[in-house]
């Protein structure tokens, strides 16, 4: 048939650009569980050990304790936003990877949010484009919206986020389409336009499903730069906190010189991990 080889490759490049679109997608998520389970850790791993180190040192210097007080106050934020979504999320019944989940996240396989992944997800990128926690949507609008945000998107109103038309990198247009992809391909979407058209339709899809795959790519080196970066401080604290405890006096007037550079780095680490608790990506 005429330009039915053109349609054919036109056809398996778009198929072939939605599975990296997935795989993508699953990274991200992937990561920002990874980021939120850091996270978490850093009141058991730094918070708790640098207040139970303080409140022996005698004469400690304020700068330090003001530093613990404001490394305290940021992971009680990032506790009390991962409470407001789970309230919110209880209270719109939020569904993930259940039945209301349509659409584009049959696509998605294994990486459709699931609990765990939307808080993630929520607490790494803040809020949908619409201004709504990303976890506090239910069922496909949380997907949609957490895609839409990863993608680079704007969440598309109305509808249940399903809508026609080729938006730019919105859900609905190329990036949801490209994760259904296949299962489109597959139906009888193309049926009826010609070969030539098919291709070019298809080619365009493939363009903008690409562009969300760099914008997907770029996120997932931010997260990896913060996960860097709060690791990096989480270590500094625990190995300078292990060597204080073995060697240091216990009040700090009887600190050396040498000592009180190392409670300095100490300070250091705990208020560059302050900052960084509640840093979203942009």
């Amino acid at each position: 048939m005429f330009n039915k080889d053109l349609k054919e490759t036109a056809i398996r490049r778009v198929k072939r650009a939605a599975r990296e679109y997935e795989a993508e997608f699953e990274n991200v998520n992937n990561k920002s569980i990874e980021l939120f389970q850091l996270k978490n850790l850093s009141k058991d791993e730094v918070i708790i050990p640098v207040e139970n180190f303080i409140s022996k040192l005698a004469n400690s210097p304020r700068e330090f304790e003001k530093s613990i007080e404001e490394l305290t106050y940021e992971f009680k934020n990032f506790k009390g936003e991962i409470r407001r979504l789970e309230i919110e999320a209880q209270n719109t019944e939020f569904q993930a990877g259940g039945s209301s989940m349509v659409g584009v996240a049959a696509g998605i396989g294994t990486a459709a949010l699931l609990p765990t992944g939307a808080m993630a997800v929520a607490t790494t990128f803040g809020v949908a484009s619409t201004g709504t926690a990303i976890s506090a949507l239910s069922g496909a609008a949380a997907t949609n919206a957490a895609l839409a945000w990863l993608g680079g998107g704007a969440l598309v109103a109305g509808g249940g986020g399903m809508a026609a038309g080729s938006a730019l990198l919105t859900l609905a247009g190329p990036i949801g389409w490209g994760i259904a992809g296949a299962g489109l391909i597959g139906s009888g979407l193309f049926a009826s336009s010609k070969n030539k058209k098919i291709a070019e339709e298809a080619n365009e899809q493939r363009y903008e499903i690409e562009v969300g795959i760099r914008k997907l790519k770029l996120n997932v080196e931010k997260i990896d730069g913060l996960i860097k970066l709060i690791t990096d401080h989480s270590r500094g604290v625990k190995q300078i906190l292990r060597t204080l405890e073995i060697s240091a006096p216990i009040n700090y007037k009887d600190y050396s010189m040498e000592e009180k550079q190392l409670l300095a780095s100490l300070i250091n680490h705990v208020q560059g991990l302050g900052k960084l608790i509640n840093k979203k990506v942009a």
